[in-house]
């Protein structure tokens, strides 16, 4: 991240209430504005983008969704005690292959706390599980095809690397499943799922960096994942996409 998009980031952070899910729609769009600088500045498209790769959504997607389900995954409801581990702010675009947002996308993410533990019932460390970590978070983009989340910096657990889990559905069905990892981990080269993809292209698509931001006397870290999307039936001739939550296509 440059000192200029650093800049950007601390401005609108500075302007932020302390519990990120107090957040009003409009306050996030000003919010999120600092992505499509972001992006902007980066000489990020081509004339076509590469499709974001696909991965495994895993055995530990939800099988029971959390009381609160919003993007700051950091506070459950109206509780006080923050989650443990390295706060993140987590933003990015969903965007088609010619570079057009797409507005309206439902986003969903989940992750393990920083014990290494699910929420799914199933998962491992169930007993060190955090109980104030929402481990499940979704939004629905803006006009930009943006989207925000306030999370905590992933950690590796028995048999993977550190990353988060992404879905992305539209009218009601999944378009996309995938998960993003660290850039430059030393548990990437060894991960199994990670190594399913072959093509140093593909896994550069996958990987995003954890900067630390600038002024944060919390030690936070921003990260930038966009996703990319080619057309789908949902999509219609005029090009209009209606959002909505896609259920799990299995695990």
């Amino acid at each position: 991240m440059s000192s200029r998009q650093q800049r950007i980031v601390e401005e609108y952070l500075h302007q932020a209430p302390r519990s990120v899910g107090a957040y009003s729609r409009r306050q996030f769009t000003k919010y999120l504005s600092f992505g499509a600088a972001m992006i902007a500045g980066s000489g990020a498209f081509a004339d076509e983008l590469m499709k974001t790769p696909a991965l495994t959504e895993g055995p530990f997607y939800p099988d029971k969704l959390p009381l609160d389900t919003d993007n700051d995954l950091l506070m459950i409801n109206q509780g006080i005690t923050p989650a443990v581990g390295d706060i993140t702010h987590l933003s990015g675009r969903v965007l088609t292959e010619n570079g057009s947002p797409v507005r309206n996308a439902f986003v969903e993410i989940w992750q393990v706390d920083n014990n290494g533990s699910y929420i799914h019932t199933g998962s491992n460390n169930r007993n060190k599980l955090d109980a104030n970590f929402q481990g499940y978070g979704r939004f629905l983009t803006d006009s930009k095809g943006q989207y925000y989340f306030r999370t905590i910096k992933p950690v590796p657990y028995p048999g993977r690397t550190p990353h988060i889990h992404f879905a992305v559905s539209q009218n009601g069905q999944r378009v996309l499943t995938t998960q993003m990892l660290i850039k430059g981990h030393e548990g990437n080269e060894k991960d199994g799922v990670f190594r399913g993809l072959k093509s140093p292209e593909q896994r550069n698509l996958l990987v995003a960096s954890f900067d630390p931001m600038v002024g944060s006397k919390l030690g936070e870290l921003t990260a930038g994942f966009d996703m990319v999307i080619g057309k789908t039936p949902n999509e219609s001739e005029e090009g209009k996409i209606r959002g909505g939550l896609g259920k799990s296509l299995g695990r």
